[in-house]
């Protein structure tokens, strides 16, 4: 059951409500930064509220008989879109996103060490219908973005194929610890096989972008910010439009 969280209705409950999410002063008061599940609704509701702005496709699924429910992102993208070398552009967001150790950035050497690899998905080319789900975890204080991916004749990707389909700018790092990163989990709310990017890192990597926030006074989203940093692991990029004002 697809439906959207209630929408901010006026000016005011919007500066409202950023400011209950998102002001410095209640970062602050949060133990070690973490996440209560009203402040990631409510982080959610004013994603939702930008992305129908910007068209960008986000919804709120509630579980039929439940009030419990997720954000949901449906793509359709070509495996070598996935591989493709991100722009300038995108390089800066995702340096400047204050991504944990083992993630972030790549050099001239990592280019090396991925030249000639063959992967799965890079020998076929085909289409890729990729569906991402954005929870709340209970056990971590945190954000969970869950993942699956088809082809268009609706064959799920194999572990080993979402592995292949990583950016080689992260594959690498990544499978250094993968227990720490990707997994195969049974989805919480649906009770599905789905991918998961692991929380156990969030808090880490999460608590500095925070902490910046509180420093230089200004607002930030949690949930969004979450996903600028996680998001382009699996493909998943946040158009810089989000940080824009209006």
């Amino acid at each position: 059951m697809k439906t959207h969280l209630p929408h901010v209705q006026t000016a005011l409950d919007v500066l409202v409500a950023s400011r209950f999410l998102t002001h410095p002063r209640s970062l602050a008061e949060m133990s070690c930064f973490a996440l209560d599940e009203e402040r990631f609704r409510l982080c959610c509701r004013l994603l939702l509220q930008r992305s129908d702005q910007l068209r960008d496709g986000w919804s709120w699924n509630v579980v039929q008989g439940s009030e419990e429910g997720y954000l949901k992102k449906t793509v359709l993208r070509s495996d070598s879109e996935l591989h493709a070398t991100p722009t300038a552009e995108e390089q800066q967001r995702e340096q400047s996103a204050a991504a944990p150790e083992g993630i972030r950035g790549h050099s001239e050497d990592d280019d090396d060490e991925d030249d000639g690899a063959c992967t799965v998905l890079e020998s076929s080319r085909q289409a890729l219908q990729y569906e991402y789900h954005v929870l709340y975890s209970c056990s971590y204080n945190t954000p969970v973005l869950y993942f699956r991916a088809f082809t268009l004749e609706g064959r799920s990707l194999s572990l080993e194929e979402v592995w292949s389909s990583v950016h080689p700018n992260f594959r690498l790092r990544l499978q250094e610890s993968p227990l720490d990163t990707i997994t195969q989990q049974e989805h919480p709310l649906l009770g599905q096989p789905f991918f998961m990017l692991h929380p156990c890192k969030t808090e880490e990597f999460m608590k500095p972008l925070l902490q910046a926030a509180v420093d230089q006074n200004r607002p930030v989203n949690y949930v969004l910010s979450w996903l600028s940093v996680v998001g382009p692991v699996v493909g998943l990029h946040v158009p810089l439009q989000y940080c824009e004002t209006g």
